[in-house]
């Protein structure tokens, strides 16, 4: 548990840094303007609907239910409630800290053409980023702890969770949807909360849960 909230911290304070830098206006958020300003290519239609189907594995409606659904799934398969409750933890944890920083730095999205916070926007932190790490996150580590499959399918997982983060991260800077920094700060505060959920799981006793 030392372990875990050692690394938990380390992450929130990298959320912490980033917030920072966007309240203050530093050198982050100049870096944040040239790439909002940059050229984009226009790409083909097909390849637009390609990255908009990539930046959906970031929506919150689409990771809260693959991750409900399958912790049901599993909840029923190994007869007990710790699966579902997790989820539910991770999803609640997830929509009121990502939510709260949201409403109180107000921030406006790049595609307004201006970067402005306590101006009622709700670019800040990327709910896309923070979804993708945590909701995937949790539901491979659910796979991983119920299916019991060795180390290195666990490794392939995790490599896994951070292709579709990082992936969730870059379409949104092609299109243009967030900035840098509001990318940087949502998988900070996601991991965070995804190292969290995952030690309450291996610290919290419970008789059903397997091992």
């Amino acid at each position: 548990m030392i372990r875990a909230i050692r690394w938990s911290t380390l992450l929130f304070l990298g959320f912490i840094v980033v917030t920072q830098q966007v309240i203050t206006n530093g050198p982050l958020i100049a870096l944040d303007a040239r790439i909002a300003n940059a050229g984009r290519v226009d790409f083909p239609s097909w390849i637009d609907f390609i990255l908009m189907r990539i930046d959906d594995l970031g929506l919150r409606g689409l990771t809260a239910t693959a991750l409900m659904i399958a912790a049901i799934y599993i909840s029923r398969r190994f007869k007990t409630w710790r699966p579902l409750n997790l989820a539910i933890l991770s999803i609640i944890a997830l929509n009121l800290a990502v939510g709260l920083a949201k409403l109180l730095i107000g921030r406006t999205k790049p595609q307004l053409n201006v970067d402005l916070i306590y101006a009622g926007g709700l670019s800040y932190p990327s709910g896309h980023a923070s979804n993708a790490i945590l909701s995937w996150g949790v539901l491979a580590y659910l796979i991983y702890r119920y299916a019991h499959v060795d180390r290195y399918r666990g490794r392939l997982a995790s490599a896994g969770v951070a292709l579709i983060s990082m992936s969730v991260c870059v379409v949104s800077l092609f299109r243009n949807t967030h900035w840098l920094s509001d990318l940087v700060g949502g998988l900070f505060i996601g991991a965070a909360l995804l190292v969290m959920v995952i030690a309450i799981d291996r610290f919290v006793a419970s008789n059903s849960q397997l091992s």
